[in-house]
């Protein structure tokens, strides 16, 4: 009877709800989410990349590191940054840096900045020069010129020429490239307008003192004799008169 039972069908039923009410139940873990991306950082790109510790200083002196990133976090606007490598900076003369006004330091690093996302595809059909975040692109202020040929990208600001020799990073509205030398622009680094001419005047003596107005030789030595002249005509009156006045007065006692 008992074999019976644990044969029956009912008997079957039993058993398997006895089993799977008793074992515990498993679940498979689902991935985490990817964790949102941070606003873009051109300094932490830079310090990712390494070589950049100059740049990455002067961005963090002049605040123009904040503006790029406030510009493309809170506009639709791409950029272009152009990164001197720490070799670049030790090249220049020394000294350069140091000369540089506050205001001229800005201009410099904004000099490196475009205010535009350009691949290096776009290089190749860009209209020089460029406008940077420097302002005026004139021929004697802050003028960029790009040309590409093939993978080639050349910089020139009319005062030194380098080329592109790596891209550190772009995702459609920041783009940094690597460059071998500082770009130095027209405006600070140029050749300056010469001095304007004096105004013409009276010819001096030589070694004349210039505050001292030129005089003429033949004229002062006739003017101080004729004052010696006068000087000794006078004195000759004057005796005279004294000489008379002393007759009258013996004449009258």
């Amino acid at each position: 009877m008992a074999q019976n039972f644990h044969s029956s069908p009912i008997c079957k039923l039993l058993l398997l709800l006895i089993l799977q009410c008793g074992l515990p139940t498993t679940t498979i873990a689902q991935a985490p989410a990817p964790a949102p991306s941070g606003p873009t950082n051109i300094t932490k790109i830079l310090e990712k990349a390494g070589q950049f510790t100059t740049l990455m200083r002067l961005f963090k002196l002049t605040q123009v590191g904040d503006q790029i990133n406030t510009q493309l976090n809170n506009s639709n606007q791409g950029m272009t940054v152009f990164a001197p490598t720490d070799n670049a900076f030790s090249a220049l003369k020394t000294g350069t840096l140091n000369s540089l006004s506050d205001q001229q330091k800005v201009q410099l690093l904004q000099f490196h900045v475009l205010p535009q996302y350009l691949t290096t595809t776009q290089f190749q059909t860009i209209s020089n020069p460029l406008r940077t975040q420097a302002g005026d692109s004139a021929s004697d202020k802050f003028p960029l010129n790009i040309t590409s040929s093939g993978s080639q990208v050349n910089v020139t600001t009319g005062v030194m020429d380098t080329t592109v020799s790596n891209t550190l990073y772009t995702d459609g509205s920041l783009a940094v490239y690597q460059v071998d030398k500082v770009l130095l622009p027209m405006g600070m680094f140029g050749p300056q307008s010469p001095a304007p001419a004096p105004a013409p005047g009276k010819k001096k003596k030589s070694g004349a003192d210039d505050d001292t107005p030129a005089t003429d030789d033949s004229t002062a030595g006739a003017d101080a004799s004729d004052a010696i002249q006068f000087v000794g005509h006078v004195h000759g009156l004057m005796v005279g008169s004294v000489g008379v006045i002393v007759f009258i007065v013996f004449t009258c006692l």
